[in-house]
Parts: structure tokens; C-alpha cells; sequence
């Protein structure tokens, strides 16, 4: 071919999407069980007889209604196609080549692919040995060239989470022109109360933003909506880099209609917490090394396993998403499906 593409793209890692397999129990991707709330599907219904507009391309009604619900103003709010694709555009905004992204390993996959796509280096801190974010080494990580710090928390894969103490000393620290995202996809599943809710940061700090979704606890994995609070002027400079009508408009009603559902929401994800907890449970008793988990998920830490694991699950039709040196995560699902996994589990020769 004579067209010439970027040739950094060569080496761009792919993003792995938790496969799909006729007859196995999915258990790979993170997504909740139920669907979209009962409630949200009506409304996703009705809306369906108006695709033929396009929808609102600055997604003002959500944006309205998340700036009520956490009371700020609307213009600290961008709303995207998934809290990933704001991942992307926070970088697009804020790196030119040269400039530096810092973020733990393992965490989110998309990191560094949405640090490539917008030119800069990714520099990766390895977690701690409790497979937490090790603050501390990221802090010494910092140089004059690092433009934003991801802060995954829950973490994804691991579903450990940094302590509000722990974090309050870490934000103390970074310089103030360096951008951290507390990356919060997982907030809902969290039942500790150390746990810091990113937005108290968002409120009170320049350089900070909270990235959210309604991809995991409300269901709508399928519709790619998230949003991004921060600072006036981060969020719009993110809004300058978005690709016009992503939102699509059942995307925008069924978040709308979610915000009206939040008692169910809360009840899945307190039935999620309680299944998490059995699973955990059952895989320390059969001997597994398990975090602690404050997702919707739960890591097996087995190295060199990993896909050998993700295999003999999969013969035993369970779907597991591996990630091959370290480990595997196991979405918690119904006590069936989780049941079905931890039998899985239990014929695995270690």
C-alpha cells in the first residue's frame, strides 16, 4: 500500500474485549446480570421512535441532571461515549508528543492505548503486593514532562481500592499542573466507607477529575454512556476534542431514566456485594489468593497460570477474561452462574 499511516501504530496494543462464547457462561466482561433496569427499558422503547433525529450533540438534559444530582455547576460537566472514550479525549486535550501519562500495572487496558493515540509516553508504576495502586512509587514518578496520572479506583482488574487517607496524601502531593482522573467506573459496587468518594476531590481541587459510567451498575454497558466532572475549564477543553453525536439520543434517555431508578440500582448492586463477598469466600477456602475486591469482580493473582485457568474454565463453560503473566477476573454474576464458576474453581490443579 502507498498510503503512509502513523508508524507508532504498529506497536499499538489492541484492546481485549471479554469474549463471548455460545453456551458459556459469560463471566469476562464486568457487566452486570439483569440488564438495563425495568424502568430504563420502557424508556428505551418509547425513545426508540425518534432515531430518525439526531440527538442533542452537547447531551445538555444529562448533563443538567448530573450536575444537579452532584450539585455542580453544569459547565464542570462533559458527558461522553463511555467513561473510555473520555479517557481518550482527556488525554487528546491535555498531551502533545513528548508529554508524559502515568498510571499503574495492571490497570485499565485502555491507558496506554489512548496515551499512544494522543502521542505521549505511558509510564507504568507496578502495583504493590496487595495488587493496590502504589502511590508512593507514583508519586516518585512524576517528572516535569507528566501531564495526567489515571487513578483507577476500584482498580480494574483487581478491584482493590486506595483509602481516603492514603489518596488525600497523594493528591497533596502532585504538582498542581499535572491532571489526576480518578477513574471511578466501579464507585457504585463500593461498600467501605474509607473508600473515598472522588467527587469530595473534584469539589475542592483544581487538577482533579472524576470519571463515571453508566456502563456497569446501571446496565447500559450496550449504549456507551459516562461522564467526566471537574474543573470549568478541563471539562470544556475535553467537550472541544468529542466526536460530534456519539451520544447517541437512546443513550442519553435511558441515563436520564436511570438517574429516576436509583433505589433499584442500589438494591443490584447491595445483591452484587453479597455474591462478591460468597465468591471470595468460597476461592480463599479452596485455597486461591483473592484481594480484596470493591468492584463487581473478583482477581485470581495466578501468574503464569492465567491462561491455563481461562482455558479449564472455559471447558467447563465459563467465559473468565485472563490477562496472560498475571491473572484472572471473574465478574460476580447470579449465584447460579457464580456457582457454575466456583465448581469451575474447584477441578483446577494449581
Amino acid at each position: 500500500m502507498s498510503v503512509r499511516t502513523r508508524p507508532d501504530l504498529g506497536s499499538l496494543p489492541a484492546y481485549v474485549a471479554g469474549r463471548t462464547v455460545p453456551g458459556a457462561i459469560k463471566l469476562a466482561s464486568n457487566e452486570v446480570p439483569g440488564g438495563p433496569l425495568p424502568s430504563v427499558r420502557d424508556a428505551i422503547a418509547e425513545a426508540a421512535a425518534d432515531v430518525n433525529r439526531y440527538p442533542d450533540m452537547g447531551v445538555t438534559a444529562l448533563a443538567t441532571r448530573l450536575a444537579r444530582k452532584y450539585d455542580f455547576p453544569v459547565e464542570r460537566i462533559a458527558v461522553g461515549c463511555g467513561s473510555v472514550a473520555l479517557c481518550q479525549q482527556l488525554t487528546q486535550a491535555l498531551c502533545e508528543p513528548g508529554d508524559e501519562v502515568l498510571f499503574a500495572w495492571r490497570s485499565f487496558e485502555a491507558y496506554p492505548i489512548v496515551t499512544q493515540i494522543a502521542g505521549a509516553t505511558s509510564v507504568k508504576v507496578p502495583l504493590d503486593a496487595t495488587h493496590t495502586h502504589d502511590l508512593d512509587a507514583m508519586l516518585a514518578a512524576i517528572t516535569p514532562k507528566t501531564k495526567l496520572v489515571f487513578v483507577c479506583n476500584p482498580n480494574n482488574p483487581t478491584g482493590t481500592a486506595n483509602r481516603r487517607e492514603e489518596l488525600v496524601r497523594f493528591l497533596d502531593q502532585v504538582p498542581p499542573h499535572v491532571v489526576v482522573a480518578l477513574d471511578e467506573a466501579y464507585r457504585e459496587f463500593v461498600s467501605d466507607p474509607d473508600v473515598p468518594d472522588g467527587m469530595e476531590f473534584a469539589r475542592t481541587r483544581d487538577n482533579v477529575v472524576v470519571l463515571r459510567t453508566f456502563s456497569k451498575a446501571y446496565g447500559l454497558a450496550g449504549l456507551r454512556v459516562g461522564y467526566l466532572v471537574g474543573p470549568a475549564e478541563l471539562a470544556e477543553v475535553v467537550r472541544k476534542v468529542y466526536i460530534p453525536f456519539s451520544v447517541n439520543s437512546l443513550a442519553q434517555i435511558a441515563a436520564m431514566a436511570s438517574l429516576d431508578a436509583e433505589d433499584e440500582m442500589r438494591e443490584r448492586c447491595a445483591a452484587i456485594v453479597t455474591e462478591r463477598q460468597r465468591v471470595a469466600d468460597e476461592l480463599l477456602a479452596l485455597g486461591y489468593e483473592v484481594p480484596e475486591t470493591h468492584a463487581n469482580f473478583v482477581w485470581l493473582p495466578l501468574g503464569d497460570k492465567a491462561l491455563e485457568f481461562a482455558e479449564h474454565a472455559l471447558a467447563n463453560k465459563v467465559v473468565v477474561r485472563a490477562f496472560a503473566g498475571d491473572g484472572v477476573r471473574i465478574t460476580v454474576s447470579t449465584r447460579e452462574e457464580n456457582d457454575a464458576f466456583l465448581q469451575a474453581a474447584r477441578g483446577f490443579s494449581r
